[in-house]
């Protein structure tokens, strides 16, 4: 469906996207991670066509993708992206004469749900209902791949998990490619399929989230009880606190001997150790 064949994007003497190759073949709710700045945005703007790549193919159901070559059927929702100052009601009638196969009831149901009062104007609604109307529209529509750049920025707990909801739902009456780029992990975690891990332009990982929730654990005790046990195991990050250490693992699981515990390691922990080595945050 999707595909990165050795794509390389360079902004002046920057390289933001370097030699990737990825191959999305089926649907599925996916989450784009990475540091600010490693390319994400770019990654998104690539797949929608509106930049071109300096180096490599990406193509979108066969079909090669380009400025000059921009796939229909992908829609890229950038962060905090406006709409006409129109009531919500006319929105959605606007965005329903505009594309084909727009799915009106859904929208409407959706924004019923969600409380979006259909004769506010869009420019009266709070930044959280402006970025959920948004998000609602182009869940509607029928392309095959919707991408969203950061769009839960902003919104409260409630919200977000109503967000969450919303993927969900959209998702069952349309199975499609859906990729979202977010810095809230272990909440996204919750609804998503795959993860892809960018850093430094580079894909870090694209691995299944139940495989990382199987693969990723932490290993505690004591210094000469852990280190005999890393030989041979995919260790991602370490932190040592007097005698005691802390080894995050992302490999097969083992059983520890006495002394030693082994825990989940949470999607955001997994995150921070793939990309810094358990030495930073976002």
């Amino acid at each position: 469906m999707i595909e990165f064949d050795n794509v390389t994007k360079r902004y002046g003497g920057t390289t933001a996207i370097d030699s990737i190759s990825l191959n999305v073949p089926n649907s599925g709710i996916y989450c784009l991670l990475g540091r600010n700045g490693a390319g994400k945005t770019t990654f998104m703007k690539l797949l929608a066509g509106h930049i071109a790549a300096a180096d490599g193919v990406i193509t979108v159901d066969g079909k090669r993708v380009s400025p000059s070559h921009m796939p229909e059927r992908v829609n890229y929702v950038e962060s905090g992206a406006a709409q006409f100052n129109m009531r919500v009601s006319d929105l959605i009638d606007a965005a329903a004469e505009l594309q084909d196969g727009f799915d009106r009831g859904f929208a409407l149901e959706m924004t019923a749900r969600f409380e979006l009062d259909p004769r506010k104007r869009y420019k009266r609604l709070s930044f959280g209902m402006k970025t959920m109307l948004t998000t609602i529209i182009a869940l509607s529509n029928n392309t095959r791949v919707i991408l969203l750049d950061e769009p839960t920025l902003g919104l409260d707990a409630i919200m977000r998990g109503q967000f969450n909801a919303l993927l969900l739902e959209s998702y069952s009456a349309h199975p499609r490619v859906i990729i979202i780029s977010t810095h809230l992990i272990d909440e996204i975690a919750k609804v998503t399929e795959r993860l892809i891990i960018i850093n430094n332009g580079k894909v870090a990982l694209e691995a299944g989230i139940d495989e990382v929730d199987e693969k990723a654990y932490t290993l505690s005790g004591s210094v000469n009880a852990i280190l005999p046990l890393l030989d041979g195991l995919n260790c991602i990050g370490k932190s040592v606190e007097g005698s005691v250490m802390a080894a995050h693992i992302y490999d097969e699981r083992i059983t520890p001997p006495e002394g030693v515990a082994l825990d989940r390691l949470s999607p955001q922990d997994f995150f921070i150790n793939i990309v810094a080595g358990g030495k930073g945050d976002e």
